[in-house]
């Protein structure tokens, strides 16, 4: 029966979220958003509106509305004035009852993809072509939902173990780790660098009395590669702490990080899991801690064989990640790397061709590196000309390490690989809105 309008509470001075909809049942209540999908039934039609947060059902009756269905077209911006009627089968324990509507923008033609279904059955190329349209579907938004929760949950950890969280410069002077990662360009009169990492500034924070800093931002390697786990720009969230006893110190702290993160997500990101399909594992601590040889035997002995000091590399990891896997193991460090195959700043191991450094492997893939960074002056002047590189090149970096600084290590974890491990996505672009790779410079 249709309702009038003087019978019921009209909320005319503000527009409702769409969680707050069930505390107003029986009122006639405001609502915009995206026409996500029409469905026309026989003597009805549901339309399915997004909303900043959530998709709301709304019911279209001609009896009761005060407007044509044909004047709705998917994907168009539209302000709807609705009743809230108690709906016990409906999974928000309401339906919209659509009275009026104001429409505010339409669209001029057919989107090229459709994206009104559980997912977005596309090329890879499409999803990223058109990832103003693609965003539009509930899957495709919930992935970087996750990430915004994953780095809320940095945040909350580490200021609550008195950390900074800092902002270092992305045009610098000098690349952390060099090489022909880096991406040159004019500064004004004179090359500049886009910055692989924040490795050198917040290392000399650690001089300071800025003891525990992180930063979450981008970073740039410029890798003529096209796999589907290596781009060119990506978010890395870096941390720095002083006074630490061994590498072993950065690994606890990393462990901790992870652990706060995975089961936050259990409990925040459990609607944006549910539409994904994904379940998130939470690995037993401590993570095993494997070394740079004991990894080696492992990929030897399953075939593929490599020589002391060589890299893993995506095949090795594998390897290693299917070993683990087979224990019941998704996380676990790798430590003890070969010097040579680490930059300047990573401490030798005394006497030995290896370095106080790691990383995290997540199921066969590195998802965060680290270690006991050189703290004193003269070894670090050392490993650099050992490197190969000019010590005058970096004498900001230098200045710092010249009038003393504590012992110190750091990591950095890249978010995007992190986020593909978890929800276990085929290819890195997928967890980047817009994703720069060698040949991918827009949208």
């Amino acid at each position: 029966m249709k309702t009038e309008m003087n019978t019921v509470k009209v909320r005319k001075t503000e527009e409702l979220e769409a969680e707050q909809l069930g505390a107003h049942i029986g009122e006639i209540v405001r609502l915009h958003g995206s026409i996500y999908k029409i469905r026309k039934m026989s003597s009805f039609a549901f339309v399915l509106l997004r909303t900043k947060r959530q998709m709301v059902q709304c019911v279209y009756e001609p009896a009761y509305a005060r407007f044509a269905l044909e004047e709705l077209k998917e994907e168009a911006c539209v302000r709807f004035t609705a009743e809230v009627i108690r709906e016990e089968r409906s999974r928000s324990g309401y339906d919209l009852h659509l009275l009026d509507v104001e429409i505010l923008s339409e669209p001029e033609e057919v989107p090229p993809v459709v994206i009104n279904q559980k997912r977005v059955n596309t090329s890879i190329e499409n999803l990223l072509d058109y990832r103003p349209i693609t965003l539009r579907n509930e899957k495709e938004r919930a992935v970087f939902q996750i990430q915004a929760r994953i780095c809320q949950a940095f945040r909350e950890f580490l200021d609550g173990q008195h950390f900074t969280e800092i902002h270092t410069p992305k045009l610098v002077a000098a690349g952390a780790e060099g090489g022909a990662e880096l991406f040159k360009v004019q500064y004004f009169d004179r090359p500049a660098y886009l910055a692989q990492s924040p490795q050198l500034y917040k290392q000399i924070l650690m001089s300071t009395g800025l003891d525990r800093v992180y930063e979450i931002g981008p970073a740039f390697r410029a890798e003529q590669s096209n796999t589907n786990r290596h781009v060119t720009e990506f978010i890395s969230f870096d941390g720095e702490m002083s006074w630490i006893q061994s590498q072993n110190d950065v690994m606890a702290m990393i462990e901790e990080i992870v652990d706060h993160v995975l089961r936050g997500l259990k409990e925040r990101g459990a609607k944006q899991l549910e539409v994904l399909g994904k379940e998130i594992n939470v690995p037993a601590r401590p993570y095993p801690i494997l070394t740079y040889s004991e990894c080696l035997k492992m990929v030897n002995d399953a075939g593929l064989k490599l020589n002391e000091g060589d890299d893993l590399g995506t095949e090795g990891e594998k390897i290693v990640g299917d070993v683990m896997g087979q224990k019941g193991i998704d996380l676990y460090f790798i430590a003890e790397y070969p010097e040579e195959a680490k930059p300047f700043y990573i401490m030798e191991k005394d006497g030995t061709p290896y370095s106080y450094s790691f990383d995290l492997d997540y199921r066969g893939q590195e998802v965060s590196s680290g270690g006991q960074r050189e703290h004193r002056y003269d070894v670090l002047v050392k490993r650099m000309e050992k490197k190969g590189l000019d010590p005058e090149d970096f004498e900001f970096y230098l200045e710092a390490f010249r009038y003393g600084m504590p012992p110190h290590g750091g990591w950095g974890i890249g978010i995007e690989r992190f986020l593909v491990k978890m929800l276990d996505l085929p290819n890195i672009r997928e967890a980047i809105l817009f994703p720069r790779d060698p040949s991918r410079l827009e949208p």
